[in-house]
Formats: C-alpha cells, sequence, structure tokens
C-alpha cells in the first residue's frame, strides 16, 4: 500500500479554502460555540479566509470545541451531534477533500455510507441481491451502541496512517478529535468518539471501520455496511451464529466498539429484514411501518385545520416532505401505500380548505359553478368526516389538487 507523506502543503491555498468554504455554505448547518453563522463568515469571506489561510500556514490554528446538540430518536434515545464553528467545518471541509479520494478508492465494495457517488438505494440493492439472487437468505442485522461516540482516538490516527504520514496533517485530525465539547456553558474534554456534526466525522468513521470490513471479506463473510449499520448475508442458521460472534469479537476487541445486544439479532429474509427504512423479504421490499407512521405524524403537524393558512401554502410546505419520502421508498414495492396516502392527505387538505370556506354556501357555489344541479345538502364544514363526502370530494377533485400543485406521492414512479 502507497503512503503519502507531504499533504499539507495542499491545505495552504485560498482557492482550496474558497471552495470548501461553497461546500459547507452549501450544506447550510448551525453556527457552533462563536455563534457565527454562514451569513456571518460570508459577510466577510475574504478577510475570513485570508486569516484562516495565515492560520494554517504558520501552524496557529487551533479548532475550537463543538457545540452539543441533542436530537430525538424514533426509539426515544437521543443523538448526540457536535456542530463545529464555521471557521472549523471549512478546514474540515478542505481537508475531507484532499484525503476521501486517497481513502475512498480501496474501501470494501459494500460499504455505501457518506461515500461519493453512493447511496442508501445503492446499499438497499446490494441487500437485496444477496438476499434474492445469490440465497443468502440469513442476515445478521448488527447495531453498534453511539458508534461514533466511541471511536478510539489512536486507531483513528493509526487507520489514517496507513496511508498518510504527514504529521501536520495527523496534527489537525488530533486537534478535530480532542478539541472538546460544550454543554451550555460547560466545556468537557472529548477523550474518544468523532462528533457526528463534524464534516470529516463521516471519512474517520469509514477509515476506522474498513478495518472491520476488510477482515470481515478476508474470512469469506459478504456484508453490506451503510456507516454502522451493519448486514452479515449468510447462506444457513449456523453460519449466521458464526458470523455473528466473528463480527462482534472484532468489533468490541478489535476495534473497542459496543454491539447493541438487544437490536443485534438474526433474522430470515421470509420474515423481513429491516435495513435503512425498509423491509427486505425474499420476494418483496416494504416500507417499515414506523417509517409510515412517522411521516403521517410530520404531516399532521403541517396540516391542521386551525392553521388559518391559506391551502396552497399549506400544500408548498408539505410538497418538499412529499418528494422526499416517496423518491426515497419507491425503491420498495410502495406503489399501494404511497398511491393510498395521497389519498389520506388530500382528505385532511379538503378539510382545511372547507374550513376555510366557513358556511356550505362557499361549497355550495363551488359546485353550481361545476355544473351540479339539484338540492345540495348543509354539511358541517368543520367535521372530519365532511372531508369525504361526495359534496367535498366533487367539489375538490384529485385534478383540482394538481391545480392547486400537490404532489401526488405515486408520482415517483414516473421520474
Amino acid at each position: 500500500m502507497q503512503r503519502i507523506y507531504s499533504l499539507y502543503g495542499k491545505l495552504l491555498s485560498a482557492t482550496a479554502l474558497r471552495r470548501a468554504y461553497e461546500q459547507v455554505r452549501r450544506a447550510k448547518g448551525a453556527a457552533g460555540i462563536d455563534r457565527q453563522s454562514l451569513r456571518d463568515f460570508g459577510a466577510q469571506l475574504d478577510n475570513n479566509l485570508q486569516t484562516l489561510l495565515l492560520e494554517l500556514t504558520n501552524k496557529t490554528y487551533q479548532a475550537q470545541p463543538v457545540r452539543r446538540v441533542e436530537i430525538p430518536k424514533d426509539d426515544g434515545g437521543v443523538r448526540l451531534l457536535g456542530i463545529p464553528s464555521v471557521r472549523d467545518r471549512i478546514v474540515q471541509q478542505a481537508l475531507l477533500n484532499i484525503l476521501q479520494p486517497i481513502f475512498d478508492i480501496d474501501f470494501h465494495p459494500s460499504s455505501y455510507g457518506y461515500r461519493p457517488k453512493r447511496s442508501c438505494h445503492d446499499a438497499i440493492n446490494k441487500a437485496t441481491l444477496f438476499i434474492r439472487q445469490y440465497g443468502r437468505r440469513w442476515v445478521v442485522d448488527m447495531d453498534l451502541s453511539k458508534c461514533f461516540d466511541r471511536l478510539s482516538h489512536d486507531l483513528i490516527i493509526e487507520g489514517v496512517k496507513r496511508k498518510v504520514t504527514d504529521g501536520s496533517v495527523l496534527g489537525l485530525i488530533r486537534q478535530f478529535l480532542t478539541s472538546g465539547v460544550t454543554v451550555g456553558d460547560k466545556r468537557e474534554p472529548s477523550m474518544q468518539g468523532s462528533p457526528q456534526g463534524g464534516v470529516i466525522s463521516p471519512l474517520l468513521a469509514n477509515i476506522y471501520l474498513d478495518t472491520f470490513d476488510q477482515e470481515m471479506k478476508r474470512r469469506g463473510h459478504r456484508i453490506v455496511r451503510y456507516a454502522d449499520d451493519i448486514l452479515i448475508l449468510c447462506t444457513s442458521r449456523k453460519g449466521a451464529e458464526h458470523a455473528l460472534a466473528v463480527a462482534t469479537q472484532l468489533l468490541e476487541q478489535d476495534l473497542q466498539l459496543l454491539v447493541n445486544k438487544d437490536k443485534t439479532h438474526i433474522a430470515h429474509s421470509d420474515d423481513g429484514v429491516k435495513f435503512l427504512g425498509v423491509e427486505i423479504g425474499s420476494a418483496y421490499t416494504r416500507i417499515q411501518a414506523k417509517k409510515v407512521a412517522g411521516f403521517k405524524a410530520k404531516l399532521k403537524a403541517l396540516t391542521k385545520r386551525n392553521s388559518g393558512l391559506p391551502l396552497r401554502e399549506v400544500i408548498a410546505r408539505i410538497n418538499p416532505l412529499l418528494r422526499g419520502f416517496a423518491n426515497y421508498f419507491k425503491i420498495a414495492n410502495s406503489l399501494k401505500v404511497l398511491t393510498a396516502l395521497s389519498k389520506w392527505i388530500r382528505r385532511r387538505l379538503r378539510a382545511i380548505q372547507l374550513k376555510l370556506w366557513k358556511k356550505p354556501t362557499r361549497l355550495h357555489r363551488r359546485l353550481r359553478q361545476l355544473g351540479v344541479k339539484g338540492r345540495l345538502k348543509f354539511i358541517n364544514m368543520r367535521s372530519w368526516r365532511s372531508a369525504n363526502c361526495p359534496l367535498a370530494t366533487i367539489a375538490m377533485t384529485n385534478n383540482w389538487f394538481d391545480e392547486q400543485g400537490f404532489y401526488r406521492l405515486e408520482r415517483a414512479f414516473n421520474n
């Protein structure tokens, strides 16, 4: 394996730092502990980049502690994020631009998380291939407890040194790892882990876990990994049990990580293998029920009848969520589910419009404009039941919602 001894000089470029700034700006993100936003940094962009370049050149640059943020998880726990300052994100991005091509080329072919031109869909397709075409229907579904928070700093540096031995680059990475964390007004040291939220953390995690990937490959085990979501695909129950024992030893003893015994299990594809939001079966792939429930909960919060917002504005607010959900889960056999969800959302939107019209006479006027004859019934404009009655569905057809800009979930299959 070729080792690179001199890389730091590539950081000492105004062009490299400006490119990194543009990448950080497009990714958006919150301010770090210095409370300097991307807009604030950009207002004095030339001066700020020149200061960074001077500090890196003189080797006086010092990474700031990250700001701790807690993000709720689906299981009721929290995910700890560390938000670096804008200036630190720029330096990390510039370093990432240099290191990513060096390491990515030799990563395990079934590693998909945080890699260029690779996606969750690619990982799902690979797992599906192993299960359905290669008959590897016994699957070890591994869960790691707080993987990013448990990464050993020494093992990270050791992993980087396999290819890069530039002391200045290694020192910079060590700074990012040991800069500390602020929780409120209190600063805490960071003795292990690489903060989720750091620009370079995903690459460092991949370098770290590639040791596991390559050793599993060497032993003949087929894996699919997306960040810390790991599947090991086997042809028998006994083989899966052996693979689980091997993987646990590698992860816990060699890499000093912790396997979550409560969530790690062996599954058969006839019962469904849960991975990245879908459930892969021997002959189907469907959306996990909890993902549908979470999606509906978000939509309920955005389509409350008491918001007072015009219907077009409500639709404009929910459309990005609809597109994102549909385009992700179109990989599953989900046309029926997405069509049913579209129907349910239109009913909620009809309920909003009925309340906005307030009186049945407004609804009746709309129906007369559409050419409806005969006597029209009085309906309760605030009732959920009314949103699905014939008068409401005739007044607000599916095509009418299309005209209002509503994105039908099932249309993702036409893209």
